[in-house]
């Protein structure tokens, strides 16, 4: 492949992401931050967990995202009395043929929606492992693949709020990355009262991208190249998380290469072919945050996993381009 090559097809991706963004955020007010990682999440192949209070737009940007992308969409409402084949599927006696038939469950589809994914129990939690990992779902010693692109944009309130639970230690390493949506500024919230109040944006929204534009973007972003100074800086990050004091549960290596595909949908999108340390930086926070655990004496101190990696990217030195290690403060 040449270095002309290369550079097209960073153009287009470039040019299709900002297609999609300008129509997620159509939807979206005041949120470009959230809108361009939920993007990133997408072209890396990854998952989304979307974590906030009710009533900021948590499943509205969900929607907007499936909605931007010309692919086929599930969306499931997680309740306590989900069953894990609601998901998956279940296999159904065909009498004519005397054989068992596999029907397939809300999970077969490219842009799956998991609406207050911790308002289920964990053994329905669990549904969603195979799937997200493997990107097929096994019944009856079976496997069924799952169409590709496949991503799971799932929703959770806080785990303080009633009738909610933890999402086990495995389910949060599935997802690539974790963010809260926020308030919106005033400014922002006036526009949505604006927009908002007649119809719902959602519905003249149409796609900016189809699906196998989007398989395309995503074997793109694979090509990216990353060098060894930024691969070494990814993994010292990852073991600083487990060698902390504070914390009793860091990064798995799986969270190391989510934050590497990440760092390298971020470079595409940037329109370089190229992993640099500050895409790494920007995306440590919502890659690594989530599937940490405080130690107990930690907890007492209120200080949030997000802080923890702050503090370790600020104590970690940073590879420039000539392989050298620069301190930068975060």
């Amino acid at each position: 492949m040449t270095t002309y090559e290369e550079h097209a097809k960073v153009s287009d991706l470039s040019a299709t992401a900002e297609r999609v963004r300008r129509s997620v955020e159509s939807v979206i007010e005041g949120k470009p931050e959230v809108v361009q990682l939920s993007l990133t999440v997408l072209l890396a192949g990854g998952h989304l967990l979307l974590e906030d209070v009710p009533g900021v737009g948590k499943t509205m940007l969900a929607k907007a995202l499936a909605k931007s992308v010309d692919c086929s969409v599930q969306r499931i409402q997680f309740t306590p009395d989900l069953l894990p084949s609601d998901i998956t599927g279940i296999s159904v006696f065909d009498q004519r043929e005397g054989e068992f038939e596999f029907k397939p469950g809300a999970i077969f589809a490219q842009i799956v929606i998991g609406d207050e994914i911790n308002r289920a129990s964990p053994k329905t939690q669990s549904a969603l492992l195979e799937s997200m990992e493997e990107r097929q779902v096994t019944a009856d010693g079976r496997s069924h693949a799952l169409p590709e692109p496949f991503m799971v944009i799932a929703t959770q309130n806080p785990v303080e709020m009633e009738g909610t639970y933890p999402l086990p230690e495995a389910q949060r390493d599935r997802f690539m990355a974790r963010v809260s949506v926020g308030y919106p500024s005033p400014e922002a919230e006036l526009r949505m009262l604006e927009h908002h109040t007649g119809a719902s944006p959602l519905e003249t929204l149409r796609p900016a991208a189809h699906a196998d534009e989007i398989v395309k973007l995503i074997e793109t972003v694979r090509e990216v190249h990353v060098s060894d100074p930024v691969r070494r800086y990814a993994v010292d990050l990852a073991v600083a998380t487990r060698t902390h004091p504070e914390l009793r549960l860091g990064a798995s290596p799986r969270a190391t290469l989510h934050l590497l595909q990440a760092a390298k949908a971020a470079a595409a999108l940037a329109g370089r072919g190229f992993v640099l340390p500050d895409d790494v930086q920007r995306l440590a926070v919502p890659v690594l945050a989530h599937r940490l655990l405080p130690s107990t004496q930690a907890r007492f101190t209120q200080r949030t996993t997000e802080q923890f990696v702050a503090e370790i990217l600020r104590r970690t030195p940073v590879p420039d381009p000539y392989g050298t290690q620069r301190t930068r403060g975060y």
